[in-house]
């Protein structure tokens, strides 16, 4: 599986399946702008701020020529963000778990159903059964790809840092395919896509500045 790298050609997406709106490929996409939102079912982050945020842009810069692209990954709480769940979201609005709460305490329910309704295609990632144990290796391999920053750490907070992240990867009963071939770190994450097929950010959590980030991108001519 490709590694994606900002700055390089972005990868296909590794996803199991669109289940709404036709399969996607950014080879397709040449000459457009892409916004590829991943979220969680059960994020509330992803719910209360970022989908509607996609959302908005999606209505506001479609005809300008960007497209928005969902993918509902899985890293954590396997039994809430699967398949069925994102189905039932796609169909009627319905959330559950964390989301649920959150959006009902901020009054972002109607009818017990969340009040937005996504306008654009949504895929879910493949998963893949975590056989093999944890080995040393693979929590190296984790840390490089995840906390760079750790290196310059002290060797007491390195070791605690480690063991943090075994038993992570021990937790582990799933590997998301889309979500480790950007490297993402958590949901909401932004893939951001020039009209060239380059990828050209890839953010987690807040990004204030995707719109004007959009715009600059949508203003750059295609080459040839």
């Amino acid at each position: 599986m490709a590694s994606a790298q900002v700055g390089h050609i972005a990868p296909l997406l590794p996803v199991a399946e669109w289940l709404q709106g036709d399969a996607v490929y950014f080879a397709q996409l040449r000459g457009q702008v892409v916004l590829v939102e991943v979220f969680q079912v059960n994020c509330p982050g992803c719910f209360l701020y970022s989908l509607p945020q996609a959302i908005d842009l999606h209505k506001r810069y479609a005809e300008q020529g960007l497209v928005v692209l969902g993918v509902a990954t899985a890293f954590e709480d396997f039994d809430k963000n699967t398949r069925q769940n994102l189905q039932a979201l796609l169909e009627s609005g319905q959330v559950i778990g964390e989301t649920l709460k959150a959006l009902g305490e901020h009054g972002q329910l109607l009818n017990g159903a969340w009040q937005y309704r996504i306008p654009f295609p949504v895929a879910m990632d493949r998963l893949v059964k975590v056989e093999q144990p944890v080995s040393e290796s693979s929590v190296d391999d984790y840390i490089r790809q995840n906390l760079p920053a750790l290196a310059v750490q002290s060797a007491e907070y390195r070791q605690q840092i480690r063991q943090q992240v075994f038993r992570y990867l021990q937790q582990r009963e799933y590997r998301a395919e889309t979500f480790d071939c950007f490297a993402l770190q958590g949901t909401p994450s932004h893939l951001l896509i020039d009209r060239q097929g380059v990828l050209r950010f890839s953010r987690f959590g807040f990004f204030p500045e995707l719109e004007s980030q959009i715009r600059e991108l949508l203003a750059e001519p295609l080459s040839a």
